[in-house]
C-alpha cells in the first residue's frame, strides 16, 4: 500500500485595524460582509456562499477562478464548522479546503479581536494539515494575508 504524503505548517498573523473589536467582529459575523472580503475577489467566480454563524454552525463557499490564473475553471470547496465564538473576542473553527473534488487540507484557525487606543488587533493563528503535495502553509499564509487586507477594505466602507 503506498504511502501518502501528509505535512503540517502553522502561522500567526498579526494585523491592526482602526476600527472597533465590534466593528471587525462583524466582518466576520454577517454573511453579506463576510462573502464580500472572504469569498468574492478579482478573477474569482462564486458560485455559493453560506455562513451559519453560531458555534456549531457551518460555512461553505464554492468557487473557481476565471481565465488567466493558474487554476482556470477548477472548482475550490472550503467547508467549516464553528468550534468556539465569543463575540468581540474570538472565533475558533475547522475547515478543509477542495480543489477539483480532492481533498487537499484540514485545518484549524482562532481569530482573536484584542482592543487597543488605535482601534483591534487581530490575531489570526492557523494549524494545517497538507495532503499529497498541496499548497501548504507558505500558500495558505499568503492567500490570508490578502484576504486580511481585503477585510481592511471592507472595514474602511463603514
Amino acid at each position: 500500500m503506498p504511502t501518502q504524503e501528509l505535512t503540517h505548517g502553522s502561522f500567526i498573523i498579526e494585523r491592526s485595524y482602526p476600527n472597533t473589536p465590534e466593528e471587525v467582529f462583524t466582518a466576520f459575523a454577517d454573511p453579506a460582509k463576510k462573502r464580500r472580503w472572504f469569498a468574492e475577489g478579482p478573477n474569482k467566480s462564486v458560485a455559493e456562499f453560506a455562513s451559519d454563524f453560531r458555534v456549531g454552525g457551518q460555512e461553505s463557499a464554492r468557487y473557481s477562478y476565471q481565465e488567466g490564473t493558474p487554476f482556470t475553471g477548477i472548482p475550490f470547496a472550503y467547508d467549516a464548522s464553528y468550534q468556539n465564538i465569543v463575540p468581540n473576542q474570538r472565533i475558533v473553527s475547522a475547515h478543509t479546503m477542495t480543489i477539483g473534488g480532492n481533498c487537499i487540507s484540514a485545518s484549524l484557525m482562532m481569530f482573536e479581536f484584542v482592543p487597543t487606543g488605535r482601534g483591534t488587533d487581530l490575531v489570526c493563528s492557523f494549524q494545517g494539515y497538507f495532503f499529497e503535495g498541496s499548497d501548504g502553509a507558505q500558500i495558505r499564509e499568503m492567500g490570508w494575508r490578502k484576504l486580511l487586507v481585503r477585510l481592511a477594505e471592507e472595514l474602511a466602507q463603514n
